[in-house]
C-alpha cells in the first residue's frame, strides 16, 4: 500500500470526529476518509453480531476507496469486532481501547479506574482486559451510559438535562472511589465540559477524565512511522466525510469539531 494513500476512520456517528480532530493535529499531511454510520447510530445498544456486520460494511467502504489503514474510532466496535476486521480485510486495523487503557493507567494515582461506555463495550469486558495487560494492580469499574450518545448526536451537551443524566451515570463511579474516568465512547468528549463539572462536584477536583482520541492519534503516528507509511509532507492533507444518512445535526456537529477543516460531506448507501 502506498504511503500516499488515505487513512480511513469510522464510527457509528459523529463521535469519531474527536479522533479525526486529533489525527488532523498529529498528522497534518495525511489524507483522511471518515465514515459515519449515521443511519444506524448508536452501535452500543446492539448485539455483537450486528455491530460486527455494520463495522465490516463501513470498513469495506473505506478499503474500496483506497484506505491504507483503518482507525476504528468506535469503542463498541473496538471491543467486539477488531479480530474479525483483521481477518477479513487486507489493511492494518487500529482501535481506540488499548490507547485509552494505557492513558488511564498512566494517569491514575490509586489504580481505581472508572470506565464510562456504552452497554456493548461494558458487556465485552474489553477495557478491564486492556487495563490488566498494562497493570495487574489496577481495578476497573464499568458504568454503561447509553443516553449520552443521543444527547451528543442531538447537540444537547450543556444544561440541566445532560447534567442530570451525567450525575446518574457518575454516581456509582464516585461511590467506587475512582480517580480516573475513561470516556469509553468517542461521542462522550462532546459532553466533556458537563462530565467534568458533574464529576468534580461528585468526586472532587482531582478526578481525571481520559479521552482516548489523543492517545489513539499518538499510536497511529507511531504505527505509520514504524512501517514507513507516513505520507510525504508535500501539501496539507484533505478530509473527506461519508455518512449513511445526512441529518442537519451531523453537519452542525462537523463544524463544531472541525470548523471549516474538511473538504466534503457525501451520503453513501452501505
Amino acid at each position: 500500500m502506498s504511503p500516499e494513500a488515505p487513512l480511513g476512520v469510522f464510527d457509528s456517528g459523529l463521535g469519531g470526529l474527536t479522533v479525526v480532530r486529533e489525527l488532523r493535529r498529529a498528522l497534518p499531511h495525511e489524507d483522511i476518509l471518515y465514515q459515519g454510520d449515521t443511519a444506524r447510530v448508536p452501535y452500543g445498544t446492539k448485539g455483537p453480531e450486528t455491530v460486527t456486520r455494520y463495522a465490516l460494511a463501513c470498513a469495506r467502504h473505506l478499503v474500496g476507496r483506497g484506505a491504507k489503514a483503518i482507525v476504528v474510532a468506535c469503542n463498541t466496535v473496538s471491543a467486539v469486532a477488531p479480530d474479525r476486521l483483521r481477518a477479513e480485510l487486507d489493511v492494518p486495523i487500529l482501535s481506540v481501547i488499548e490507547p485509552g487503557a494505557r492513558a488511564a493507567v498512566e494517569a491514575s494515582r490509586t489504580g481505581r479506574i472508572g470506565i464510562l461506555a456504552t452497554a456493548g463495550t461494558i458487556a465485552s469486558g474489553a477495557y478491564p482486559r486492556a487495563v490488566t495487560s498494562r497493570s495487574t494492580r489496577a481495578e476497573t469499574y464499568g458504568q454503561a451510559a447509553p443516553l449520552l450518545v443521543p444527547l451528543a448526536e442531538e447537540g444537547w451537551t450543556e444544561g440541566e438535562v445532560p447534567e442530570l443524566v451525567a450525575a446518574r451515570y457518575l454516581e456509582p463511579l464516585a461511590r467506587a472511589g475512582v480517580d480516573v474516568i475513561v470516556l469509553g465512547c468517542t461521542h462522550y468528549p462532546l459532553l466533556r465540559a458537563t462530565l467534568e463539572k458533574v464529576a468534580a462536584r461528585a468526586m472532587g477536583d482531582g478526578v481525571v477524565l481520559v479521552d482516548s482520541a489523543r492517545a489513539t492519534a499518538e499510536d497511529a503516528v507511531a504505527f505509520l512511522r514504524e512501517r514507513g507509511m507516513l505520507r510525504s509532507p508535500g501539501r496539507p492533507g484533505t478530509t473527506h466525510l461519508f455518512v449513511t444518512d445526512l441529518p442537519a445535526s451531523f453537519e452542525a456537529g462537523v463544524r463544531r469539531f472541525l470548523g471549516s477543516g474538511f473538504d466534503s460531506v457525501t451520503a453513501v448507501d452501505l
